[in-house]
């Protein structure tokens, strides 16, 4: 089971990742075989499952987004910790808000996210 300090490391650890615009640490924190679900990919990737599989793949998207927006950057809200898993509650650059469950492995690397958004 994850606890309350070892979540909001990750969490902080994730978001310092994404404001620095390294790929590579963002990266760090998923596994080989990690999924994520999010409308973003149904909008931005035109893929109807919503569905990035695969840390290549992982990689080929963030690196568009990241390149899409270079103003890019998270301000934590909260972090929610279960068993295996977190929920990440930020505001974007934009002021819009995302709650992001990831669930980890026994390597404690990210598996599987679902991305939701606010309007």
């Amino acid at each position: 089971m994850l606890t309350e300090a070892e979540a909001r490391k990750f969490a902080e650890d994730w978001i310092a990742a994404w404001n620095a615009h390294d790929l590579e640490a963002v990266l760090s924190h998923y596994a080989d075989d990690a999924t994520l679900k999010s409308p973003v990919v149904v909008e931005v990737l035109k893929d109807e499952s919503g569905t990035v599989a695969g840390k290549d793949a992982l990689r080929s998207y963030f690196q568009r987004g990241l390149q899409a927006h270079s103003n890019l950057r998270f301000e934590l809200v909260d972090v929610l910790w279960g068993l295996r898993s977190v929920v990440l509650y930020y505001k974007n650059h934009r002021g819009t808000k995302t709650a992001e469950y990831m669930e980890f492995d026994a390597g404690e690397k990210v598996v599987k996210v679902a991305a939701n958004y606010s309007g």
